[in-house]
């Protein structure tokens, strides 16, 4: 059955994309429904501020999402096309998800008044950030702006301080935006931030580094790879490399025969041989696929009786090591990974508040609910009692709408 579009009165043109069925539309008004769903209606969100014409569209979900292939413009007919930036895949167990019923006019107006005048009402500016997802949140920062002519993110910072600030206006980055904004830190001025590179590009897959680094090129106009080996050396660069190639073989069925082959290298570049040779660990630890690297990982341990972590650890040093061993921890298992990251981000004296907010913002749609559960599991310690613990104030409260709740 043929799609049809309504080209009705048009308030501000925005790209919407069907979380079910992928395929595009045009905003009319302040909302708009996809027609794929049929028990109740598929609220389409989306966040960039551009119409789309959308050319051989199918009918319903059994659409080909390739054949929804579509034309940006921006909202004057005249200029040149607008960027389109992808948003990352949809996970469901995030603690942040679509809110519903969800009106961006509405909480654009809220947000407006909470801001209004003197004095800023952080609890419902909290309340709504935390509470809609991402694609929302850029609905609102749209309606906002087609309501009061204003930038919700400049009114953000001018408003808020602090914390509470880096948090606010972190929510309101696209996902993609948030990563290539990190890396762009991460690698600007005096010093790098290696932390930040090893994070970010041990964690993400390679479709998600491959959109980052495509939006890098956008939002920067720079070549994501140049700027890091421009910043980096050694090994620890080439691991880097290797990894923004995005060429990890993809999950399949598992060749013994080679898990045997990878496990017996490994063990030959490190503990059998007088020094390391790093270019076997960088290769193979950085192209082979995550279900085979699991099965190598037990091999080696077979062969060597060590962990690989425990070669890494002695034959490696330096943002090496600490790469060489990130890789290996998000390819068993990338919530543990972010556990251990939020726990060290907090454990002692003061808190790494960078890393607790890159994190908590960045896994919240994704895998949150899967990082407490591993929190919980490896170190007996609860997210939630932890950031009550280590913060404070409104940062405290927002941190906590965050995390969804308690594990006891």
């Amino acid at each position: 059955m043929r799609q049809k579009l309504q080209m009705g009165r048009i308030r501000f043109p925005v790209v919407l994309k069907c979380s079910l069925c992928l395929q595009l539309s045009v905003k009319e008004g302040l909302e708009v429904h996809c027609a794929c769903s049929s028990a109740g209606k598929q609220t389409i969100t989306s966040w960039y501020d551009t119409a789309v014409l959308p050319v051989a569209l199918g009918g319903g979900c059994s659409a080909d999402p390739l054949a929804t292939e579509s034309l940006h413009l921006s909202a004057d007919p005249h200029s040149a096309p607008a960027r389109r930036i992808p948003e990352m895949a949809k996970n469901t167990r995030g603690t942040v998800t679509a809110f519903s019923p969800f009106d961006a006019r509405a909480d654009a107006e809220a947000l407006r008044k909470a801001m209004k005048g003197m004095g800023t009402d952080e609890e419902t500016v909290m309340k709504i950030l935390t509470s809609r997802n991402n694609a929302q949140r850029q609905e609102i920062a749209s309606a906002f702006k087609t309501l009061f002519g204003r930038d919700l993110v400049d009114d953000l910072k001018s408003e808020l301080t602090g914390k509470f600030e880096t948090l606010m206006v972190s929510l309101m980055r696209p996902a993609y935006i948030f990563d290539a904004h990190a890396l762009k830190h991460a690698i600007k001025g005096a010093g790098t931030n290696e932390k930040v590179l090893t994070e970010i590009l041990a964690s993400r897959t390679p479709a998600e580094v491959r959109q980052i680094k495509q939006v890098y090129l956008q939002e920067y106009e720079a070549n994501l790879e140049d700027k890091i080996t421009g910043e980096t050396s050694g090994h620890f660069q080439r691991l880097l490399v290797v990894l923004l190639q995005a060429n990890r073989d993809p999950d399949g069925r598992v060749d013994d025969g080679l898990v045997e082959q990878d496990a017996q290298v490994l063990f030959r570049a490190g503990e059998l041989k007088w020094g390391t040779d790093e270019e076997k660990f960088i290769t193979i630890l950085g192209t082979r696929s995550v279900s085979h690297l699991r099965r190598v990982f037990d091999k080696y341990m077979t062969i060597s009786g060590f962990q690989i972590e425990e070669t890494i650890d002695r034959e490696t040093s330096g943002d090496l090591e600490k790469l060489l061993l990130a890789v290996v921890k998000c390819i068993r298992s990338v919530p543990a990974y972010f556990a251990e990251t939020l726990y060290y981000s907090m454990k002692g004296a003061g808190t790494d508040d960078d890393t607790l907010i890159r994190v908590m913002v960045s896994r919240s749609e994704i895998d949150l609910l899967d990082i407490r559960q591993e929190l919980r599991k490896n170190f007996a310690k609860s997210l939630h009692q932890m950031i009550q613990k280590d913060t404070s104030g409104d940062y405290r409260k927002a941190l906590l709408l965050l995390c969804g709740g308690d594990d006891v």
